[in-house]
């Protein structure tokens, strides 16, 4: 007879011990706000968060930090923080692969001044301390890479302990004799002080891929010391694939239901434009559309005074407006919870972009723009119950 319970203080644990690397690098993109036009640092922070989540394809972030540089411009300031992405540590779950994934493509990154970084890898993966050296050496000193891919200047400055991805998706064989095989499912470990005594098998099982992000289920296991370490391995494996089945179910339900959503006016709500997904690649929020208006003359104010709504009526359901758009942002993160179904992708993406609003402090038609760029859902229309425009924003 054996239980099964789910240690969340483990979940925690883990999150806060090696999960949580997107968002690294992000302050200093953040910090660029005084290069390129209004916002539009701010914007590709928010963008970048998602290039760094572990199923997100490595050679993305390089093609990001590219278009840090030429969005935002040469100075050094903007390199560093270019230099950060492309060398910052990429999610990964040591329970479930056992070495990282390098993007190939010889190509990327273009920009000069950013090829030659090569990234930090997590601690657990064997010669990290060689790899996790050349990358903070690399950030002012990059490496020779004419020709080469970030891949193969890692292979040439001593580490070759992982697995490639290509632009495409194409995945390539591991490139060191200390790499194994990634898997779906890790075995369980299997700890014992004696053979009478009761074996305790913690499998930490599965960060499988739903909608481009990553979702991680802990579950313990405790069997006699008579029970075969593979049984356990076995039951891990099948206790967290239930979990995964149920958990896409449900995402795919949700997603379903909001394709299926058209446009719809109320009173109360105002216009809704019916339902259009995230241009960002991953950021699934299911059934809900998380923008964001400013308008004037929202709920019974007057004429000239402007404040933010959420524009999806699931999403502002029981909120007011506000005079403060961190009131709106907070309520759309929460409401990707409660009830929109959107993925962890998409949850971290709406955190980062509630830290970049309340970071610009601005309260007017830009500060909705920038919440909306942020999510996939740039031009959309903040005033789209054609209120009047008195030119006037919003008052503390």
């Amino acid at each position: 007879m054996y239980t099964q319970a789910v240690i969340l203080s483990a979940l925690v644990a883990i999150t806060e011990a090696r999960f949580g690397q997107e968002q690294v690098p992000i302050p200093a993109i953040q910090a660029l706000s005084n290069f390129g036009s209004s916002g539009q640092a701010a914007t590709l922070a928010g963008q970048s968060i998602s290039f760094l989540l572990a199923a997100a394809n490595p050679c993305g972030k390089l093609q990001q930090a590219d278009l840090i540089v030429s969005t935002l411009g040469t100075d050094a300031q903007v390199i560093a923080a270019a230099r950060g992405l492309a060398g910052a540590e990429q999610n990964f779950n040591p329970f479930v692969v056992s070495v990282p994934s390098i993007c190939s493509d010889p190509t990327l990154p273009t920009t000069a001044a950013l090829r030659g970084v090569v990234p930090l890898v997590d601690p657990s993966v064997t010669g990290s301390d060689v790899e996790n050296a050349n990358a903070a050496t690399s950030l002012t000193t990059p490496f020779t890479a004419d020709g080469l891919s970030v891949a193969e200047v890692m292979v040439a400055q001593g580490f070759s302990n992982f697995t490639t991805k290509a632009l495409d998706g194409t995945v390539g064989a591991a490139s060191g004799s200390s790499a194994s095989a990634s898997v779906a499912v890790s075995s369980a470990s299997i700890v014992a002080s004696s053979v009478s005594q009761a074996v305790e098998a913690t499998s930490s099982a599965s960060v499988v891929a739903c909608g481009g992000v990553a979702s991680t289920t802990f579950v313990t296991m405790t069997r006699s010391a008579s029970s075969t370490s593979a049984s356990v391995a076995a039951e891990a494996a099948a206790s967290t694939a239930s979990v995964f089945a149920s958990g896409t179910v449900a995402s795919s339900a949700a997603a379903a239901s909001g394709a299926a959503r058209a446009a719809s006016s109320d009173a109360v709500a105002g216009v809704f434009p019916g339902f259009v997904a995230s241009t960002i690649s991953g950021l699934d929020f299911g059934q809900c559309v998380p923008t964001m208006k400013f308008e004037a003359g929202l709920d019974g104010r007057a004429d000239t005074e402007s404040t933010f709504q959420a524009i999806d009526p699931i999403v502002n359901k029981g909120q007011e407006e506000a005079l403060n758009p961190n009131i709106i942002t907070n309520r759309i993160c929460d409401q990707l919870t409660n009830v929109c179904g959107a993925n962890a992708a998409a949850k971290t993406a709406c955190t980062a972009a509630k830290a970049q609003i309340s970071a610009l402090a601005t309260k007017d038609a830009t500060t909705a723009d920038a919440w909306n760029t942020a999510l996939g859902f740039a031009g959309t229309n903040t005033n789209p119950d054609n209120a009047p425009q008195t030119g006037l924003v919003g008052h503390d």
